[in-house]
């Protein structure tokens, strides 16, 4: 996936499986040291990998964040959104969050009506490690 060229077209490029390895090591590490993070994606007819979605808030982040990124072959077929909602139930549910970010680059059409599916509302363009986002939020809901 991460070495997928039309994958990672806005996630900084594809990476090596070097690169990959160490990608992998600071989602564990999320876990370990948040308690949370992203899940692994799988179809549930056979288990096939689609991808990951889940929660990310690194040291500096400027935010709880949700997020996905899944396979080509899964695009457009509402694994995005269906995994993007639980992990914001989750957020809501066993965290308490009371606010969710996404940040998505802002030529990024395929994750923005995902993010806009899900709630989020835009709230601001910015830069983050040097590249282009649209900031997408969302309260807590009552």
């Amino acid at each position: 996936m991460a070495a997928d060229p039309e994958v990672m077209r806005f996630l900084g490029g594809p990476l090596s499986r070097e690169q990959s390895w160490r990608r992998v090591a600071g989602h564990a590490g999320h876990w370990t040291l948040r308690g949370y993070g992203n899940w692994a994606v799988e179809r549930r007819a056979d288990g096939a990998f689609l991808g990951r979605a889940g929660l990310w808030n690194p040291e500096g982040w400027p935010g709880l964040e949700v997020g996905w990124t899944l396979v080509r072959r899964a695009w457009g077929d509402g694994y995005a959104t269906e995994a993007g909602r639980a992990a914001m139930e989750w957020a809501w549910s066993v965290l308490g969050a009371e606010r969710l970010i996404s940040l998505i680059h802002p030529e990024n059409d395929r994750s923005i009506r995902v993010a806009e599916r899900l709630g989020l509302r835009r709230l601001r363009d910015d830069v983050l490690a040097g590249a282009p986002v649209v900031v997408f939020g969302l309260e807590r809901p009552q």
